[in-house]
């Protein structure tokens, strides 16, 4: 059965009567969220749990001591808490076969990235009555803000409203980056409590993606020239291309959100000086153009192409970097043709 992940947060107890459990989705954040707040639950109910951690390749390539775990009772416990990472539609059968076997004592969790429609996992959580499916999509700047204003304020710490979009800004849409800033922050200002944004654009590094804000937003704008100048630079280095991509996709809702209410302004420089968070001027002239060169439909198109891309590479980790940046290189092709 599909439920949101608020339902889940809000209202815990009720959904511990299921004990199987899906997580999926591009919130790394959430989903160890909500993981934490079962296990929590969990143990509050009866401390006397045992928690195994595994990932899909440990069961592919041992089921007969997956299923031990599983079914084995133990002297010191009364329950288990079985967290399974990373997985894909090969693990569906086990799962079957698990739940069949009606098993009270066990609490199954199921961490996933993106998985689309057709996947036979999400399709088996969602449709069966007995199991919990959790779609966890990118926090919105409206949840991160949220987020960030409860724990700065626990530890009295003062920030700006330009320090709260940097935070928000690289947090790329994820709570746990997000948190993983403050952490930084809460560790510097044991001895000050108010930082102006310079030490906290220091503090988050956020010059350090001077080379992947540049790449996506010449490859954007179909600047062929200054892009294979920024590619020749990073080509060789070891990169992290779901960071990028999803970067990418950040920056492509972004362009989407403003082109849905771009009839509501009389020009474009209109629309981006109306921009909530506020555009920082340097990127204005960038923003302008890619709004020129790109459709809303063009725009929903390059979403859709991006998710594609991550699964690529995610199967494809050996020639990843190879489709990583044909990807990029089609976009960059495409954008100059449009300008």
């Amino acid at each position: 059965m599909i439920f949101k992940s608020y339902e889940i947060q809000k209202n815990l107890p009720s959904f511990l009567k299921y004990n199987f459990f899906l997580l999926y989705g591009e919130n790394n954040g959430l989903k160890k969220e909500i993981k934490e707040l079962i296990k929590k639950k969990i143990k509050q109910e009866d401390s006397k749990v045992d928690f195994l951690s595994l990932y899909e390749n440990d069961i592919t390539n041992n089921e007969e001591n997956f299923y031990n775990s599983i079914l084995s009772g133990s002297l010191f416990s009364n329950q288990k808490i079985i967290v399974v990472n990373n997985c894909t539609d090969k693990i569906i059968d086990k799962i079957e076969n698990i739940l069949e076997k009606n098993t009270k004592d066990i609490f199954l969790i199921i961490i996933s990235d993106v998985l689309d429609k057709k996947s036979k996992l999400r399709n088996f959580f969602e449709k069966n009555t007995k199991t919990v499916c959790v779609p966890c999509y990118l926090d919105n700047n409206k949840d991160l803000e949220i987020i960030a204003t409860k724990n700065l304020k626990e530890n009295n710490i003062i920030l700006s409203r330009e320090s709260l979009n940097l935070l928000i800004e690289k947090s790329n849409n994820d709570r746990d980056n997000l948190l993983n800033e403050i952490e930084k922050i809460k560790s510097y200002t044991l001895s000050k409590k108010k930082l102006d944004s310079d030490e906290v654009r220091s503090l988050i590094n956020f010059s350090g993606e001077y080379k992947s804000d540049n790449l996506i937003n010449e490859c954007l704008c179909g600047n062929i020239s200054q892009y294979k100048k920024i590619l020749s630079e990073i080509y060789m280095n070891t990169i992290n291309q779901i960071f990028f991509l999803r970067i990418l996709s950040n920056k492509i809702q972004k362009l989407i959100r403003m082109k849905e209410i771009e009839k509501n302004y009389n020009n474009l420089d209109a629309l981006i000086n109306a921009s909530n968070p506020p555009i920082f001027w340097k990127e204005k002239p960038l923003i302008k153009k890619q709004l020129s060169i790109w459709n809303f439909n063009d725009l929903k198109n390059i979403i859709n192409e991006v998710n594609d891309t991550e699964l690529l590479c995610k199967k494809n980790p050996k020639i990843s970097k190879m489709i990583f940046f044909n990807f990029f290189t089609k976009l960059c092709k495409k954008a100059n043709n449009f300008s």
